[in-house]
């Protein structure tokens, strides 16, 4: 069984550090500046002998107007109703506060288990603070560090009650690959990789829709909107499922031109999003129609491609833009600017008015085929040939003839070919983006990165030269 832990507290009490300790590695954003954190993330941790789903909040900050910290503590509230259990931190460094004893009462309205812990224990000089948290009425406070790792034992021994065994069925998944052709068994591999969820993140400069889009295919406000610019800053990952099809969806911060980054917080925020998105098997690109391709989304586009994630473009807030000047100047820039993959899909949406979604998902899943493809040696060769009989290769850099023997695809995700030869230094730039122009067309692999790499092949008599 998974317990679900929710982690709470006023801002700058350690919960993304406890969260990042937790699950293992260093996901969410930690800084010294209060309320980095913003949206629920969440992440899963095998603690000792627990699986724990532990999701980081927001800091706990009042206020009964319609702003961005309501907002946030909304977020919050569904954390606490979602969860088994709460981990509730206080500084044990400078003692209980206000917002610590009004937030407490909130969650002891609550009636959700909670588990009290005092953090930044690292001394014996918090021991006053330690005992003072037994006002909060959560119980007894756990002497606790998350930056040391110290407490983890006694976290441990809290949470054991909320774990309920289950039998779970593991089915040995030996396959015996005796007898099977290369092409056989890479068909079965691939098979394997695909029925994993997809990994789908959408990244986008800020303020162009990218949590808006998020909730509208969720059809649920997961994610924090609103005017402000910026809202988002951790990466968030979210479990779903679209007609069958199991997805990791991934929203990011928004990225600006890396000369307008100036706070250290942006500065994680975004190497927080390219992190997510090079991880990505297919990334969303999402551009204002007002603004199609500029600059800053052109070096996003060519990043991801670069780093080999398939690509497609939604262009958000259709429904108020100048349609037909929008296609024309997104036309211009993709042919000028992205021939590295010619036929990314672009698709129009608006994230408000959840149009266009079904399209968006649609051609999401067909570029994610395209970038699973591997294609079967014989008709590779077949290709192969007939395009050197069509136009053979000119003399290379080097003067000397250049003599291709044959192609093989060395992997998929992107798709990857190797082009043995014997003068593999000397084939020009030029033939290779013939080649792979052909291979795109005749076997439908537009919109995606392509890798072809040509290798030298081995000399047949150099055996038989050493051993005489």
């Amino acid at each position: 069984m998974t317990i679900k832990v929710a982690i709470i507290g006023r801002p700058n009490v350690g919960k993304s550090t406890l969260f990042n300790r937790l699950i293992g590695r260093k996901e969410a954003i930690v800084h010294d500046m209060p309320g980095v954190t913003r949206d629920r993330k969440e992440g899963f941790a095998k603690f000792f002998d627990l699986n724990l789903m532990v999701i980081d909040t927001a800091g706990y900050e009042y206020s009964n107007e319609d702003n961005l910290e309501s907002r946030m503590w909304s977020q919050t509230q569904r954390a606490i109703d979602e969860s088994d259990v709460c981990l509730f931190l206080f500084d044990s460094r400078v003692g209980i506060q206000p917002y610590d004893e009004h937030f407490a009462g909130l969650v002891r309205e609550s009636g959700k288990p909670t588990v009290l812990l005092a953090n930044k224990c690292e001394g014996a000089l918090q021991e006053n603070s330690i005992y003072e948290a037994y006002k909060l009425g959560l119980g007894e406070p756990v002497p606790f560090s998350a930056e040391h790792g110290l407490g983890l034992s006694d976290l441990y021994q809290r949470l054991l009650p909320f774990d309920h065994k289950e039998e779970e069925d593991s089915e040995e998944d030996d396959i015996d690959f005796t007898g099977m052709t290369e092409d056989e068994i890479n068909a079965i591999k691939d098979e394997k990789i695909k029925a994993k969820p997809l990994q789908l993140a959408i990244v986008g400069r800020p303020n162009v829709g990218k949590s808006t889009l998020m909730n509208a295919l969720l059809n649920d406000e997961r994610m924090l909107t609103g005017p402000e610019a910026g809202v988002t800053r951790d990466a968030i990952t979210v479990g779903w499922e679209w007609r069958g099809h199991k997805i990791n969806l991934v929203d990011t911060a928004g990225l600006r031109r890396h000369s307008r980054v100036e706070s250290d917080v942006e500065k994680m925020s975004a190497a927080n999003t390219k992190h997510a998105a090079f991880m990505a098997q297919v990334v969303i690109l999402v551009l204002d129609a007002d603004a199609v391709l500029d600059k800053q989304d052109l070096t996003i586009a060519r990043q991801i491609l670069e780093e080999g994630r398939a690509l497609v473009i939604a262009i958000n807030k259709w429904d108020i833009a100048n349609r037909q000047e929008a296609l024309q100047k997104l036309n211009d820039k993709l042919q000028t600017s992205l021939a590295q993959a010619e036929g990314v899909p672009t698709v129009t949406i608006s994230a408000l008015k959840k149009e266009g979604l079904d399209k968006l998902m649609s051609a999401v899943f067909k570029v994610y085929e395209r970038w699973n493809k591997r294609i079967p040696t014989s008709p590779l060769n077949q290709w192969f040939g007939d395009m050197i009989d069509r136009q053979p290769p000119p003399l290379g850099k080097n003067k000397r003839r250049i003599k291709l023997r044959y192609i093989t695809q060395a992997k998929t995700r992107p798709p990857s070919f190797y082009i043995f030869s014997s003068n593999p230094e000397g084939l020009p730039d030029a033939y290779l983006r013939y080649l792979i122009h052909s291979l795109r067309e005749t076997f439908d692999l537009r919109g995606i990165p392509l890798r072809m790499t040509v290798r030298k092949t081995g000399n047949p008599f150099a055996d038989k030269a050493s051993k005489r």
